[in-house]
């Protein structure tokens, strides 16, 4: 061999020799086992050592040794103060009965007794409690590091010298951290100590069991698996929350189009009362056409302090609700959640967290065979957790866990919530119908909290008595709606702008306060800027709301029917359900009214949750106490609008009708030809304008505009094509005429309609986008 590989290996061997004596001799580390040179240095200064993790270690093992000179920790990496409700460990000789230091036949006594065989397992004083504890909650004893240290130090010293050799070795292999001095260097709790400092404690413990096993140590690794076997199923949940949660992929999915969520997230308001989430705010109107009310600010309530509060009568919440309009955040505000708790920043308390989404248990109640419809609580949490086998201390009293049920809205079966049968334990089975039931009764995993997520039309279903708290996501404030859009995006430049740029349109910047809407503004600016020359005039409106309207409907194609990326094309049925909800918009608009119930829904031939659930667009108000009757709305007032402006012009442009057509025309010029008048684009927007100038300011303005907007090639051509119209449909003739039109009544009227005639005249001619 070459020189340098002989000098390696001279090296090597003196390392194993040193290992081989270190083992073979009582560890220098414990007070009744001291070698000379430990005696003499603890003369000259005994001191409490702190210890704590290198800053890039994946969690820190909060630890303190008081040793006399251990060789690992006689300096910590980062700094020798001790955090506060650090683990102190004393492994200083504490029994009185031990022999005396100066004692050398007593001390040759100890050696012949306890070497070689391993120290006992030390024992752990309680943590300190400190106000971050308090605030982040304490973990279980079980998975806490005082039990996981004793556990894996208790494991490996059965191990013999060869065997605790290789497995230190094995550690090397696969952990790049790790360093051969590090793992041969000191004594076992040296060693230990390190592992949990360098990897972590749930990392230290799953390597721990693997490199058991794969030297051969099978019964070991087992033996400490089930031993700390709270800790192996949180890990394993853990893993499967950050893999799930760690990256976002916003609106509709695509490879490639990812985000950190940590990076971009900002939480949105979350009330603790509920009163529909809708936002009033409107261009023209101080107060909408039917009151909606907005909750205060000391109504709000962080997403990871929910399973702080309280009952009325002063009892932790067990179960729950949140829901909200959609597109305001509900499963990014679930993905944050389980994110702080797989990396330990919140509910440090909560044992585990394990999600069963409605989705799941809607496809397990569709593909169970009729001969066995039926499954236990226990069998379906192990079917969307495979690691989470054998869980009996679920029914402990001391096991605080957290089930997430989100979608709601995804379980399209009515439950039976007056009949349903008792069921008590956990492992008995039943239709999904009667375990979801059971769970939200109470009566199973009754000791776990329950945080329900869906749609208001859907969950209002649930009795109210079975739920502690129900809670509302209101979507963000100014201030947050800017912090994201600057949060998107490392070009600072870029940021700025988009943020500017978006609050040129006030009903845009009404809009975007939804989290959805939100993202919509950064997607799209983000593409528009990189043309040379964007940015001089306003954006446009209604283009906002199509592609709203484009991608709310092929989720609800996604979500609830299954459909894949490739299987989006829009049936009869989908084009439909659109109109007729327009419809449905267009006569609550003369009626003067911002809500409808359930007669409405029907009179235009709609089924209810299709249209307040799936379709995305709609939602469900808290009854009136007194009243009682189901009250719904569009997600905003101004959706409202656009969806009446849509459906009068789908039926000009698709069947050449125009449904405003009063036979008058008014004040307003004579500039439309006979022949073509009933048809035309002028005589559409004439009919229009005199509903506008004949009705307070603000009836039909943003209906007028948003029927300009539609008259653009760019929409109804380019955006709207192979959707709701067909591909091959022609662009809408006479725009020239509706132009003259709009620009003769700029000049010929008051002005406090000339500013949103401007802006309809924009709407239908700018071009830039």
């Amino acid at each position: 061999m070459d020189s340098d590989t002989e000098v390696n290996s001279i090296c090597r061997q003196g390392n194993m020799e040193e290992e081989r004596k270190r083992w073979k001799r009582p560890p220098s580390s414990y007070g009744s086992m001291k070698s000379e040179e430990s005696e003499e240095e603890e003369e000259r200064n005994e001191e409490e050592v702190a210890m704590l993790p290198d800053s890039s270690a994946p969690e820190a093992t909060r630890l303190q040794l008081i040793r006399s000179n251990s060789p690992e920790t006689l300096y910590t990496m980062i700094t020798q103060q001790l955090p506060p409700g650090a683990d102190v460990i004393d492994t200083r000789l504490s029994d009185p009965g031990s022999p005396p230091e100066n004692d050398e036949d007593a001390m040759d006594n100890v050696l012949r007794t306890n070497s070689p065989e391993p120290p006992e397992p030390i024992e752990f004083d309680s943590p300190l409690e400190t106000e971050e504890n308090r605030r982040l909650g304490r973990l279980h004893p079980e998975q806490d590091l005082p039990y996981i240290f004793k556990s894996i130090q208790s494991c490996l010293t059965s191990l013999t010298w060869q065997e605790l050799l290789n497995f230190k070795l094995r550690f090397i292999q696969c952990e790049q951290g790790l360093t051969e001095q590090q793992v041969t260097e000191g004594d076992l709790l040296d060693f230990v100590d390190k592992i949990l400092e360098i990897l972590g404690l749930d990392h230290a413990l799953m390597h721990t069991i693997s490199n058991l096993e794969t030297i051969g140590k099978k019964t070991e690794a087992d033996d400490l698996r089930n031993q700390c076997k709270r800790a192996f199923i949180r890990f394993h949940l853990k893993q499967q929350l950050i893999r799930k949660h760690q990256i976002i992929r916003e609106g509709v999915v695509r490879a490639g189009r990812w985000n950190p969520l940590d990076t971009i997230y900002v939480e949105p308001q979350i009330s603790t009362r509920c009163h529909g989430g809708v936002d009033p705010s409107h261009e023209f109107r101080s107060h909408p056409a039917s009151p909606l009310q907005v909750p205060s600010t000391d109504t709000f309530v962080r997403a990871n302090e929910l399973f702080r509060l309280q009952t009325d009568d002063g009892k932790p919440v067990r179960t729950v609700l949140t829901t909200g309009i959609p597109g305001i955040g509900m499963s990014v505000s679930v993905g944050k959640f389980s994110l702080d708790w797989a990396e330990q920043r919140a509910n440090k308390d909560l044992q585990f967290v394990i999600k069963l989404s409605f989705h799941t248990f809607w496809l397990l109640r569709n593909n169970l065979t009729p001969s066995s419809q039926k499954m236990s609580i226990m069998e379906v949490i192990e079917y969307c957790h495979p690691e989470c086998k054998d869980m009996a201390f679920l029914e402990e009293d001391d096991c605080r866990f957290l089930v997430i049920m989100d979608s709601f809205d995804c379980y399209q079966a009515r439950l039976d919530w007056e009949n349903a049968p008792v069921i008590n334990d956990n492992y008995t089975q039943a239709h999904p119908d009667v375990l979801i039931v059971n769970i939200i009764r109470g009566t199973l995993l009754h000791g776990a909290c329950i945080w329900i997520l869906g749609r208001r039309g859907a969950v209002s279903q649930i009795p109210s008595e079975l739920i502690d708290v129900g809670t509302e996501i209101q979507g963000f404030s100014d201030e947050m709606k800017d912090d994201y859009l600057t949060r998107r995006f490392s070009d600072a430049e870029l940021a700025a702008k988009i943020v500017s740029h978006h609050k040129r349109l006030l009903t845009l910047s009404i809009l975007a306060r939804q989290p959805f809407v939100c993202w919509m503004v950064a997607t799209v600016f983000e593409r528009c800027f990189r043309y040379q020359g964007y940015g001089v005039h306003p954006p446009r409106l209604t283009p906002f709301y199509v592609n709203i309207l484009i991608v709310q409907t092929n989720r609800r194609k996604q979500f609830y029917y299954g459909k894949r990326e490739n299987e989006l094309k829009w049936s009869s049925e989908d084009k439909d359900l659109l109109t007729n909800m327009g419809h449905m918009a267009f006569k609550m608009m003369e009626r003067k009214t911002s809500v409808f119930f359930e007669e409405d829904v029907k009179q235009c031939g709609l089924e209810l949750t299709e249209v307040t659930v799936s379709s995305g667009l709609c939602t469900e108000l808290p009854s009136a106490e007194s009243d009682g009757r189901r009250t719904f709305c569009f997600i905003h007032f101004t959706f409202q609008e656009f969806m009446a402006a849509l459906y009068v012009f789908s039926m000009f442009y698709v069947e050449s009708k125009n449904v405003l057509d009063l036979g008058s025309r008014g004040h307003f010029p004579k500039i439309i030809r006979p022949r073509s008048q009933a048809k035309s684009a002028a005589n559409l927007v004439q009919c229009v304008l005199v509903r506008t100038f004949s009705s307070a300011l603000g009836d039909y303005d943003m209906f007028l505009r948003f029927l300009c907007g539609l008259l653009s090639p760019h929409c109804h051509k380019s955006l709207l094509s192979s959707f709701l119209f067909p591909h091959n449909a022609p662009k809408v003739d006479g725009l020239d005429e509706v132009q003259r039109l709009l620009e003769q009544t700029i000049d010929k009227n008051p002005g406090d309609r000339v500013e949103n005639l401007k802006e309809c005249l924009r709407e239908m001619i700018q071009e830039d986008e």
